[in-house]
């Protein structure tokens, strides 16, 4: 990777641009489905490249830059919340220099001089799912999630089943508005409890406290909230109106006065050099403590110089959140197997002799793919360094050159599926091998099963990956229409599943009742269900707007004569965010016949229920394609889109003759170009707004 000394302006450009696609990637998978790809560690490391190259090229920056945004968009399925003050994110500092620094700026900020005394609360930093609480004369009124930091979910009955948090403040006389933030989390021995009775039942279990915590609390249904131990520290406020505190610890003081649990291991520090030490006595006791932490924040104690400070970007100016180093271990690497997934990727594991990592044992990691191998020259026999990146996914970070065995050889990748046998290829760009075997191959068969019936896509109760697994090997189930199915199949069978060991004749009714229950299915759930590969939940959220409806969709990409000329081509890649890759995707999927006969078969048994779209009686746009090209300045072009779709509109990321409206910004460019040439309606940003009433 070129260092960002040397980077062309050219070079920066798309540098940047590639960064914001990137960051934008994972913070969804963070966020919206808790389903992270990357370690913490270097998530942040593409925030730092982005933010030094921005340094370095000021006139770069981009409108959709990670250095404007939180988080990301609330997803589907929960209310809206708009925050009435922005739930921002904090700066990083990752050296003790970087905190050193920080006092520094503060000082200088306030020109207090090198001798001034500087009080900072110092407090660990959970992870776990941010919140915020509202309370209106001192009665719970409404909570939600972070969302973008402006915009967030709205999970007040979900929040409401929590103990810890107070329904009344416990005071007679209560502010009259008081929004508490803070992190919902789970202990480690509460998840390791919930992991144990999910697997018991075929539930999906969690890879860690955090993801549980986040998944639980982000349920349609608060019954299921209420039945996960859940936990909250609060730590700061958003609006408030009849109270202001003079420091952050009398703050904190008052929440627990109030009925709020604050953590009981926060610190009041005088300078840099007492944070570090407080921030090096929790580092060591980490692994003691009942819940995940990834760090510790800082807060300047007093109030009014808060409000001096300010904030700059998306963080304030007042704080900064000092991150721990990824915890690592040493242990040998018996052997490096590889796991083939439901889109037939190769993934090398490193199967090595069981060692605790930050207070949890591996016995697993991952190596990634060939280069990565070849990279570390990892070989079997080896001892190895494992790292929890970001207390996540377990990684071979590190060989111990010096403890390798005299006989050891170096890793040779195979070109073949190690399960059927069919030929594996790496595609020119790619970095991993692909199982050409598709669905004759036992392990992408069970791995498209599995997300079949997934939580974000069937949602089927009961049937998780042991049970899945289970019935592929004994023949139950073998393609997703088996599944609804299994309870006609089994009435017949001379082997039913309620004589199955570990099952009874209530379990198995439960389980059919539970597949029943899913017989009808969203368009949107059922395009992601399929598992088509580079199709996500908001891919296949904004395919399903486009068409409408199943049958659509078939008749547009089924044709043999959908080719990059056609005009059902064109009008694929012009939904927003679809491109050449995922349209032959896509394409490839619908023409392929073991496919088309999947289809047929699922469409006899469910009810696929069009996208829904909302009442948008009266809407100027209703029914528009619209195209948003330049720099919004009234919004972000996201809540643009997201505003334009809620009124019926579709929105496109390439203008063309079934274009109906550009809505144009400073800067715009080729698409204000193409619109002039094709003489599609422009429009300005205040005009657009002006006409949707604001």
């Amino acid at each position: 990777m070129t260092d960002v000394a040397a980077l062309t302006r050219e070079e920066a450009a798309a540098e940047l641009d590639r960064l914001a696609r990137e960051i934008a990637h994972h913070d969804r998978l963070y966020h919206q489905q808790d389903a992270p790809e990357i370690s913490d560690a270097e998530y942040d490391a593409l925030k730092r490249r982005n933010d030094a190259i921005e340094a370095r090229f000021p006139d770069l920056v981009r409108p959709d830059s990670p250095t404007h945004k939180v988080g990301a968009p609330a997803a589907a399925g929960f209310g809206k919340v708009r925050h009435a003050i922005p739930m921002l994110s904090l700066d990083n500092a990752f050296a003790d220099e970087d905190v050193h620094d920080f006092v520094a700026r503060v000082r200088r900020f306030l020109k207090l001089g090198e001798d001034g005394a500087v009080e900072i609360v110092a407090e660990p930093k959970i992870d776990g799912l941010s919140f915020s609480a509202r309370y209106e004369n001192g009665r719970f009124v409404q909570a939600a999630t972070r969302g973008d930091g402006a915009e967030g979910e709205d999970i007040t009955a979900n929040l409401r089943t929590l103990k810890d948090l107070p329904d009344r403040l416990h005071a007679l006389f209560p502010p009259e508005v008081l929004e508490v933030r803070g992190e919902v989390y789970m202990s480690r021995a509460d998840f390791l409890a919930l992991n144990e009775r999910q697997a018991e039942r075929g539930g999906k279990t969690f890879a860690n406290p955090r993801n549980a915590a986040a998944g639980s609390l982000r349920q349609l249904d608060p019954k299921i909230t209420a039945q996960r131990p859940l936990s909250l520290f609060c730590y700061a406020w958003g609006e408030v109106k009849g109270y202001e505190a003079a420091t952050h610890w009398d703050f904190l003081e008052q929440l627990r006065d109030w009925g709020f649990p604050v953590n009981p291991e926060r610190k009041l520090c005088k300078g840099a050099d007492a944070v570090l030490a407080f921030y090096r006595d929790i580092g060591e006791r980490r692994a003691q403590l009942p819940y995940d932490i990834d760090g510790i924040v800082y807060k300047l104690n007093r109030v009014d110089w808060q409000k001096r400070l300010g904030f700059v970007s998306r963080a304030p100016r007042w704080a900064i959140a000092h991150k721990f180093p990824a915890e690592q271990a040493m242990t040998v690497l018996t052997r490096i197997t590889i796991q083939v997934g439901r889109t037939g990727v190769l993934t090398p594991v490193a199967n090595l002799e069981p060692v605790t990592v930050g207070g949890v044992m591996v016995g697993r990691a991952t190596l990634h793919n060939e280069d990565e191998i070849a990279r570390l020259d990892v070989r079997d026999g080896d001892t190895v360094i494992v790292q929890r990146a970001g207390d996540v996914i377990p990684q071979v970070v590190g060989v111990v050159l010096e403890k390798r065995p005299a006989d050891s050889a170096p890793f040779a990748f195979p070109h073949t599926c190690p399960t059927c046998g069919s030929t594996a290829v790496r595609e020119d760009g790619a970095v991993a091998w692909r199982c050409t075997g598709g669905l004759i191959c036992p392990d992408q068969a069970v791995e498209r099963l599995i997300h079949f019936a997934s939580r974000n896509a069937f949602d089927i109760e009961g049937l998780g990956d042991k049970n899945i697994r289970a019935f592929y090997e004994e023949g139950r189930i073998r393609a997703p229409q088996d599944i609804f199915r299994l309870r006609d199949k089994d009435t017949g069978s001379l082997t039913p599943l309620r004589s199955k060991e570990g099952w009874g004749p209530v379990s198995a009714t439960k389980l059919y009742d539970a597949i029943d229950a899913r017989r009808t299915v969203p368009f949107e759930r059922f395009l992601f269900a399929l598992g088509i590969p580079q199709v996500g939940q908001a891919t296949a959220r904004l395919v399903a707007q486009h068409y409408g409806d199943l049958p659509t969709l078939r008749a547009a990409l089924s044709a043999e004569d959908v080719g990059p000329d056609s005009d059902a081509y064109k009008d694929l890649i012009n939904v927003e965010t679809i491109g050449p890759a995922v349209a032959d995707e896509l394409i490839a999927f619908f023409r392929e016949d073991h496919n088309k006969q999947v289809l047929d078969a699922l469409a006899a048994d469910l009810t696929i229920v069009p996208f829904e779209r909302k009442d948008v009686a009266g809407s100027p746009i209703a029914g528009k394609t619209i195209v948003f090209t330049g720099t919004l300045e009234r919004m972000s072009r996201g809540e643009a889109k997201n505003r334009a779709q809620d009124m019926g509109a579709k929105v496109a990321g390439t203008v063309s003759a079934k274009t109906d409206l550009v809505v144009a910004g400073p800067g715009a460019g080729s698409k204000l170009k193409k619109a002039e040439e094709l003489g599609v309606a422009v429009m300005t940003e205040d005009a657009f707004f002006d006409m949707i009433g604001g």
